[in-house]
């Protein structure tokens, strides 16, 4: 392993590689070195121990060569002396060991959160956890085409291992511990105007399968996308135009029945049989689509006209339009399936009027209406 004496002159005039990074040891203290990325970057380590256990220091000139060097030099006594004993694990194998974790004691939405957000954001693969510094998870954030709500949601996932694998005694401190968070979202308000509406469901027809379809369900009927995504062709009654959610599917654990109009049957008429489900899984991973958020993109760049949106402000949309279109506030609950609203505490206990029928009218009005919007592009 080649080394080279380390002074402030040699840090400076150190190259950047081409590709990847390069670690040039020092002479002076075996184990410590300096990693030059392709970008130039410049950061401290210190390799010690008979596991090779490699830590990150710093960014120079952020953090001097005298502090590097101290520090690198406080870390090798730590070992030396018993101090430090941590367990040595990879950011992979943490990942997996706290999701099969959570699958024990925390319902599948949340360790879908959670693992949605940890392989979308934090892509370390086999970097030892303890290499992994507040920096790197910072600039890994920063680096995709992600909101700042997206953001935020992604270092509390991340946080959330990092807290785990403190406990499990992988890391001796959580390096996200005291960081500035990005402010938590605020409550969504976006509503898609009638030219934004009428521009998606355009190239959601001509998008393909099975992506294009699911936007234009979930605009033509107001579900949530993990529902739309897991219907079965069971769940499904072409002849009376109703679609019966299973409780275990819906958010409130109640079944609920959605009359369809014109527009869905027309969809539905021309999808692909492939098995039970609409939209079979087709990586591997589960049973049912789940590649969203490339599949969003992609669809995303075809807009001209529309402003950056949520799928769940199509949710959004469809409510909205109700109103404007004097749907009763209690019928587009029924629409949505809200528990809590008009129709609760007592009300809900003793009112089991299923309102099929002004379902059913109201999603006849929106479809009129929906069909004008396009009929005029």
């Amino acid at each position: 392993m080649p080394t080279i004496q380390l002074t402030d002159r040699t840090l400076k005039a150190l190259p950047a590689p081409e590709t990847g990074q390069e670690t040039h040891w020092d002479c002076a203290l075996a184990g410590f070195g300096v990693r030059v990325s392709q970008g130039g970057t410049k950061s401290f380590v210190v390799v010690y121990g008979p596991n090779r256990t490699r830590k990150t220091i710093g960014r120079y000139p952020t953090v001097s060569l005298k502090q590097a060097r101290d520090k690198a030099k406080e870390l090798i006594a730590s070992f030396v002396l018993g101090l430090d004993r941590q367990r040595s694990i990879t950011w992979a194998e943490a990942r997996d060991r706290f999701l099969e974790d959570c699958e024990h004691r925390l319902r599948p939405a949340t360790v879908r959160y959670y693992r949605s957000r940890l392989n979308t954001h934090f892509r370390f693969g086999k970097r030892q956890l303890s290499d992994i510094t507040r920096q790197d998870f910072q600039d890994k954030i920063r680096s995709g085409p992600v909101t700042r709500g997206e953001q935020h949601h992604a270092l509390v996932a991340a946080r959330t291992l990092l807290n785990w694998a403190v406990r499990e005694e992988y890391l001796q401190a959580n390096p996200l511990a005291g960081m500035r968070w990005f402010k938590a979202p605020k409550a969504r308000e976006r509503v898609l105007t009638n030219d934004e509406l009428q521009e998606v469901l355009a190239k959601a027809e001509q998008a393909p399968y099975p992506f294009g379809k699911i936007v234009t369900l979930l605009a033509l009927t107001g579900m949530r996308r993990s529902e739309v995504a897991a219907l079965q062709w069971d769940w499904i009654d072409s002849k009376e135009r109703l679609i019966t959610l299973p409780a275990e599917l819906t958010k409130n654990s109640r079944t609920h029945t959605l009359p369809y109009g014109a527009l869905v049957a027309d969809v539905l008429a021309g999808m692909p049989e492939l098995g039970e489900y609409l939209f079979p899984s087709t990586g591997g991973k589960g049973s049912v689509f789940n590649g969203w958020g490339k599949s969003f993109g992609r669809f995303f760049v075809t807009l001209e006209d529309v402003a950056p949106f949520t799928l769940h402000d199509l949710r959004r949309t469809f409510a909205t339009n109700h109103a404007k279109l004097g749907t009763p506030i209690h019928v587009t609950e029924k629409l949505l399936n809200h528990v809590s609203g008009t129709i609760s505490g007592v009300a809900a206990v003793y009112n089991r009027h299923s309102y099929i029928g002004e379902m059913r009218s109201a999603m006849n009005a929106y479809d009129e209406s929906l069909a004008k919007l396009m009929s005029s592009r």
